[in-house]
């Protein structure tokens, strides 16, 4: 799966636009390496998002296409 598409199933990035542009700037990071949106992204990958001053990292646990808002954060787990 898409980068972009799983920060916004998963909900780490409301939007994809939004996780699109993040990519482009360089403020996204899949197992310590600046990742394009179109990085392809699977169970195990580490993901870290930085949001200004903080950062995020997570762990991909499992892909879906779409998920309701309540099983979103079954997706992944912050470390």
């Amino acid at each position: 799966m898409r980068l972009d598409k799983f920060l916004k199933v998963s909900r780490l990035i409301k939007r994809r636009t939004v996780a699109n542009e993040a990519c482009d700037a360089g403020r996204v990071k899949v197992n310590d390496t600046v990742a394009k949106a179109s990085t392809k992204v699977k169970p195990g990958d580490i993901i870290e998002i930085a949001f200004g001053n903080k950062t995020v990292r997570a762990e991909v646990l499992t892909l879906k296409e779409t998920t309701k808002k309540e099983e979103a954060g079954e997706l992944f787990k912050y470390l």
